[in-house]
């Protein structure tokens, strides 16, 4: 008589038993990743926008523009990109061609998300004046960056980033 070789059907039960186990214990921390990429993508574009605003100052202080040309605050002035740069206060303006050519990055100005071909979307004046939104596409709606230029000579502008990684 031959012995058979192989697994018992209880044998092969437990065996995916553990299996689910494990799965059910691994799963959440593998689930999120994609929140926490959104996260670090917006982080980076804070920081993209926090450095180049850093640089503009710079140079607005350097050409003695940093309170601005007129009354309200607004200059131009020539940091080497494609084209000059309105700043208000000495920062960058809140503005989408202003900080596409300070942070060197493509905006698509939408409402709808899901159409159009750059990575990122602002929605200017959203959601006051001097204001801009700034989201990943396919990002939900609590996932975001708002920029607010300086209101004025005492002021610096402010970047207010969602980094909850459940919110994005």
């Amino acid at each position: 008589m031959q012995k058979q070789q192989g697994f018992t059907l209880i044998e092969l039960v437990v065996v995916i038993i553990i299996l689910g186990i494990l799965a059910v214990t691994a799963a959440p921390k593998f689930i999120n990743l994609q929140g926490d990429a959104r996260v670090s993508a917006l982080s980076g574009m804070k920081a993209a926008i926090q450095g180049a605003n850093t640089l503009v100052y710079s140079k607005a202080a350097l050409a003695g523009e940093e309170k601005g040309a007129a009354a309200d605050g607004t200059a131009t002035i020539d940091i080497g990109s494609a084209a000059n740069i309105n700043i208000v206060y000495g920062y960058m303006a809140a503005d989408q061609a202003d900080i596409q050519n300070a942070v060197d990055v493509a905006f698509d100005v939408e409402a709808d998300p899901q159409t159009g071909t750059n990575d990122w979307i602002i929605q200017a004046d959203t959601p006051a004046a001097g204001q801009v939104t700034i989201y990943q596409r396919g990002a939900p709606d609590t996932c975001t960056l708002i920029y607010t230029q300086a209101a004025n000579a005492t002021t610096i502008p402010t970047y207010v980033a969602v980094t909850d990684p459940d919110n994005c």
